[in-house]
């Protein structure tokens, strides 16, 4: 039979393994770092292990490479059946649940009289370090329910059992490698050789099964990678992220806390955090303005039935709060749409009243567990940078090109790349098949027409509607979640929304669901990440800082302040009776952008001396062209794109 491979045709026995035709069809170093295959007939594709046989009727096997995604994702399952091996040869006690590859990594969960820590790392990773050089073959081998139930009951593992128990199959999987075999689905690398550049990260406590009425297993992460030098540059990334992290810097930076006795994932915004927040929402404001947006609010509260029609109560009320007022119950919003909708109601629109854009910064609320809260990145309360165009059909591609523009300014302002997916239909969704293809069409012509590549993320629309999501890459190449465009042709029509047409005629609008930023909590945290606390001038609390060297210079350097406060500038001044050194060493810390030194000299001529974060001396200079210098820096980042900056 014949099969092709990257191309190729090769000719091979029908009863052969995929490993014995991917050998004759590459070359030696492309075959050692092949760690599966996918069987590919007509448009199925099945992931197996390089060691199966040949799948009947297939026409092409595709190598799987140990660098590429699909790759470390095994490299990854491989890997923590790798340190379960290693784990019961240290602990022969322990109980062994699941191990599952992750985003950047793996984890397993064990039941442990004691937990495990991250002192215990060094043994773990050592008896890897030895499994991997064995370079132990992952066997696998398929068993009848019953004896695979047997086969556990004998070995002492009862969480293995609940998990066969709970499959609806005659047959189960089990993998090998060395003394360990586990249930597994598969596919897995070769040999455990492919795990060898993995580290352990850290430990934390996970009920089994993700019910809290369960046992509390001992969970440990790791992660892994196809060889040393990703895997070293991985860690040098955690590092960094550990030094940027914005809820270590918010601290330090005195821009916010939290108080979970009080408020739990809700965030208290402390004078400098407020202010940048400030900042950052008297520019969007403005933004929108100018792009022909009208601010609007709508309550926080909105009844049960109001959220019964919009269809949130069934799809999304476990994300929501409730509560009553005079035995009415209402929904606090987690999201401003249908207060929108209800204001575009207020009047009787035309199609020359078409499009309507209403934007609002809306404080939204959404119930997230306690586990998954993480800083400003995740929280129950949030600001979200909202807004609804409700549009004629034919007016649809030109308001989502818009958005689209407005999505690449921002992006360019703060020098993010970004990826963009187009979102599909979920299983649990509202309205006909014949407006969700008309919407998730209109994205894509969008996307194509703005010339953006994109992927497709089947599913993942949001339940009235399709979606593009965009993901912001920072300085350090990490992905986040960030701008959001939905086309929603449904609720216009639950909540009965109409425009006069040309012809005189009752029509449905369209309503384009819109965020850029997303949350304003979550944007400053990736904000504050990014930059790594040193926020642009323009963005700064703190402009500038005056640091006087002696007393003397104290009545000018408060002249200053006031001077360079009436220019627009935001500066403080530092008059305490210290050494220079330590008020420059403060200033540095606390990512002032410009320091503004003041000595006798400086006094004497009503100027100050200029030294930057960075460490750069700028020499002296008079308060005016401090300000106008200020000014050019704050200015800077906006020549670049459609944006602009003002001081007032």
């Amino acid at each position: 039979m014949n099969i092709r491979v990257e191309g190729q045709v090769v000719d091979a026995l029908a009863d052969a393994a995929i490993e014995t035709v991917l050998r004759n069809a590459l070359s030696g170093k492309k075959f050692k770092s092949v760690v599966a295959a996918n069987a590919l007939r007509g448009d199925e594709k099945t992931l197996l292990d390089i060691f199966a046989p040949l799948p009947c009727g297939c026409d092409e096997i595709a190598p799987v490479y140990a660098d590429s995604p699909e790759g470390l994702r095994l490299i990854r399952h491989s890997a923590a059946h790798v340190m379960a091996t290693a784990v019961r040869r240290l602990f022969p006690k322990v109980k062994v649940t699941i191990g599952p590859a992750i985003e950047n990594g793996f984890y397993y969960d064990f039941d442990s009289e004691k937990p495990f820590s991250v002192e215990d790392f060094t043994a773990i990773e050592e008896e890897m370090g030895k499994i991997a050089d064995a370079r132990l073959p992952f066997t696998c081998e398929t068993l009848p329910r019953n004896a695979a139930i047997e086969f556990f009951r004998k070995a002492g593992e009862p969480y293995k059992i609940e998990l066969i128990e709970s499959i609806d199959a005659d047959a189960v999987t089990l993998y090998t490698c060395g003394d360990f075999t586990d249930l597994c689905r598969g596919p897995h690398v070769p040999h455990t050789g492919f795990a060898k550049a993995a580290k352990l990260l850290s430990t934390a406590g996970a009920y089994w099964r993700g019910d809290e009425k369960n046992k509390m297993l001992s969970r440990i992460y790791g992660t892994a990678f196809a060889d040393e030098k990703a895997l070293a540059a991985y860690l040098r990334q955690v590092e960094e992220a550990k030094r940027r992290d914005h809820r270590k810097l918010g601290r330090e930076l005195n821009f916010f806390n939290f108080q979970e006795d009080v408020a739990p994932g809700m965030v208290f915004w402390l004078p400098k955090g407020m202010l940048i927040r400030s900042i950052l929402e008297d520019f969007w404001r403005k933004e929108h303005l100018r792009r022909g947006y009208d601010m609007v609010q709508g309550p926080q509260l909105l009844r049960v039935e109001t959220w019964q029609k919009s269809g949130h109560y069934e799809h999304y009320r476990e994300n929501m709060y409730f509560t009553s007022i005079e035995e009415d119950a209402y929904g606090i919003k987690p999201m401003n749409c249908i207060a929108h909708m209800l204001i575009y109601k207020n009047e009787t629109r035309s199609y020359r009243d078409l499009p309507q854009r209403y934007f609002e910064l809306g404080v939204v609320h959404r119930h997230e567990k306690s586990g998954v809260l993480h800083g400003l990145l995740r929280v129950r309360q949030f600001t979200q940078d909202d807004a609804h165009i409700l549009c004629a059909p034919e007016q649809l591609e030109d308001e989502i090109l818009k958005v689209i523009r407005l999505i690449q300014d921002l992006m360019n302002l703060f020098a993010f790349d970004y990826k963009i997916a187009v979102s599909t239909r979920p299983k649990s969704s509202i309205g006909t098949d014949e407006v969700w293809e008309m919407a998730t069409g209109a994205l894509i012509q969008a996307v194509e027409k703005a010339g953006l590549p994109y992927e497709i993320n089947e599913g993942d629309g949001a339940f009235y509607g399709p979606k593009i999501d965009v993901r912001l890459l920072d300085c350090i190449g990490r992905e986040w979640q960030c701008s959001t465009i939905q086309v929603d042709f449904t609720l216009p029509d639950r909540f009965d929304l109409a425009y006069t047409g040309a012809d005189g005629a009752r029509h449905r609008p369209v309503m384009v669901h819109r965020a850029i930023m997303g949350s304003l909590e979550r944007f400053i945290g990736v904000l504050i990440e990014h930059y790594a606390g040193a926020l642009p001038a323009w963005l700064a609390p703190e402009q500038a800082r005056i640091l006087t060297v002696v007393e003397a210079g104290n009545e000018a350097a408060l002249n200053a302040r006031d001077a360079l406060r009436a220019l627009g500038i935001r500066v403080a001044v530092d008059i305490r009776n210290e050494k220079l050194g330590f008020k420059v060493r403060e200033a540095q810390m606390a990512k002032v952008p410009y320091m503004l030194v003041v000595g006798e000299k400086e006094a004497q001529s009503g100027g100050v001396n200029v030294r930057l974060r960075n460490g750069e001396n700028v020499g002296l200079k008079s308060v005016a062209d401090v300000a106008a210098l200020i000014r050019a820096d704050a200015e800077e980042p906006f020549k670049q794109g459609g944006m602009r900056y003002s001081f007032t």
